[in-house]
């Protein structure tokens, strides 16, 4: 007997959409070398949408406008704040989209910065909340639980339940914190009806997955465990699966002519689209 999909889902969605989320650190560092670093990296992936957050932008500058050529992505949004490590930069979240942007808002939920798009994508829209997180050190996981409950809350109402809808970035909080776990419905939902898919946890390899890890000298300096705490997540359910993810891996665990592109590894993964 050939297989039959899940009857909830109905005919699975076989096409695939390639995403990457990557706290890209900012103007931290030998900077403009781990910026030819993150292009050469994302180069090699190929992706459709591109999620970085503590990117920048200074006057005229951006990292969106120097990355959209090189990676074939020409459409993007950003939302940004004074960066500590320069009085006239803004670090925050970008959106790079093959596929033009509609809809971009700038978004803020307790702790957590989100730049919203709805992409117009060749088979429909895909709506993406890219997040970062600025409650980061451990103890915080009230106000990062917080601000999930608020952006759980927003998506509920805003979002097109036939659509891909993503929500990816640093949340800075461990799979088994509350926190994520509120995400992934295994704790209390703010929004019942409403959970998500970890891409990690449903596609990626038997690995731990850790984005900040000790192997990266850029890391080692916050005297952190390895951990895993940038994530891709896709709203369930959909019809025919859209968001399900299929494959997902890191990105940037190696170096690029010597140099790590930045403190955390990054996270692709392909989603039925």
């Amino acid at each position: 007997m050939d297989d039959i999909p899940p009857r909830s889902y109905g005919p699975l969605i076989e096409t695939t959409v390639r995403i990457v989320t990557w706290n890209v650190w900012g103007l931290y560092g030998p900077w403009p070398e781990r910026e030819a670093a993150i292009v050469a990296t994302l180069n090699d992936a190929r992706p459709d949408i591109v999620v970085l957050t503590e990117s920048w932008a200074k006057h005229d500058d951006s990292q969106c406008a120097r990355l959209a050529g090189p990676l074939g992505l020409p459409h993007h949004a950003f939302t940004g704040v004074a960066a500590q490590e320069d009085d006239a930069a803004l670090s925050g979240v970008a959106v790079l989209s093959r596929w033009p942007v509609r809809r971009p808002a700038r978004l803020a939920f307790g702790d957590a910065r989100v730049q919203f798009t709805e992409l117009d994508g060749p088979r429909g829209p895909i709506q993406v909340f890219g997040l970062v997180m600025d409650a980061w050190w451990l103890d915080q996981s009230q106000p990062r639980q917080h601000a999930v409950r608020e952006l759980l809350t927003h998506v509920h109402q805003a979002q097109d339940t036939r659509a891909p809808l993503i929500i990816s970035g640093d949340f800075n909080a461990d799979p088994d914190s509350d926190e994520i776990r509120m995400l992934t419905g295994r704790t209390t939902a703010p929004a019942p009806g409403l959970s998500c898919y970890d891409a990690w946890e449903t596609a990626g390899p038997p690995t731990p997955g850790h984005t900040w890890s000790n192997d990266n000298p850029w890391a080692i300096q916050l005297l952190w465990p390895n951990r895993r705490i940038d994530y891709i997540f896709s709203a369930i359910p959909r019809p025919g699966g859209a968001g399900h993810p299929r494959h997902t891996a890191l990105l940037g665990t190696v170096p690029v002519n010597g140099i790590y592109p930045s403190d955390h590894y990054a996270v692709l993964s392909d989603l039925r689209y």
